[in-house]
């Protein structure tokens, strides 16, 4: 199998390995899983054409930044463990997605609009990679694209933060002075994910295969799957087993490390 040279990244005090070939990519990648399990490596085997990606795609939540929005919020309105607990087994697909969020948004109604800035300002946080990962990406010439199962209250201020092009998610309904309960129809979930990838692509008039897709729960396994390189991140078992690549130690400059760039050319 010919390959071309293996680069091996020091990150946070664990490791990025990006693997380009021109061989065949699953034994590899099956190899290559067995040589470094159990150790601090994420390893990323790929063609050698099309590394560098032309469009992003990425999920919000406990992806770009470190927290389950709707979670927090559930805290302000004093229902945490009991929307923590649905969002969990909806993360791991053992619930249907909208069906789950609708039965936690119905647990915020009445919670003064004020707590979404207030859980902004307190509990947003990007995660260490995030915003040289968007701004790198977009530098050369890529389209970012936030597209969450959350809320466009967050996604607006996560993407302006981060630096991406545009963000799509769920409205929350109000009546002025707090939540309704509601959230607006129809509900961005997983098939909606997947068609904002695929319909960037097809506007961009792009390859699928120059196309990076990344998230951690059940509803971002199809952008993932459908991706030329899909990512899991810190993700759900039924989504790290299929993704195409997984990030479990480095920060999210793994992605740019596996796409050939250097740290030199990381854009802060």
């Amino acid at each position: 199998m010919a390959l071309t040279p293996v680069t091996g990244v020091a990150m946070l005090g664990e490791a990025a390995v990006d693997i380009a070939t021109i061989g065949e990519i699953g034994p590899l990648r099956t190899a290559i899983a067995e040589v470094l399990a159990g150790r601090p490596v994420d390893a990323c085997v790929q063609p050698t054409e099309g590394r560098r990606k032309r469009l992003l795609v990425a999920d919000m939540d406990s992806t770009i930044i470190g927290c389950e929005c709707l979670d927090e919020l559930a805290d302000f309105a004093g229902v945490k463990a009991q929307v923590s607990a649905i969002t969990e087994r909806a993360m791991r697909g053992e619930l249907e997605f909208e069906g789950a969020l609708r039965e936690r948004v119905a647990m915020l109604r009445g919670l003064p609009l004020s707590a979404l800035q207030s859980c902004y300002d307190e509990r947003v946080r990007l995660n260490p990679g995030a915003r040289t990962l968007v701004r790198t990406m977009s530098a050369n010439g890529a389209r970012c694209l936030l597209v969450s199962g959350g809320f466009t209250f967050f996604t607006s201020r996560v993407a302006a933060a981060a630096g991406f092009d545009e963000d799509r998610a769920n409205r929350l309904i109000d009546d002025g002075q707090a939540l309704t309960g509601e959230v607006a129809e129809p509900i961005l979930g997983r098939e909606a994910k997947l068609a904002a990838l695929q319909a960037e692509t097809s506007a961009m008039s792009i390859d699928p295969s120059l196309t990076l897709a990344i998230g951690d729960g059940a509803n971002d396994l199809a952008m993932i799957e459908a991706a030329g390189l899909g990512v899991a991140y810190r993700a759900k078992p039924v989504v790290a087993a299929r993704a195409h690549a997984r990030i479990d130690h480095s920060d999210l400059t793994a992605l740019l490390f596996f796409q050939g760039y250097s740290a030199e050319q990381f854009k802060d």
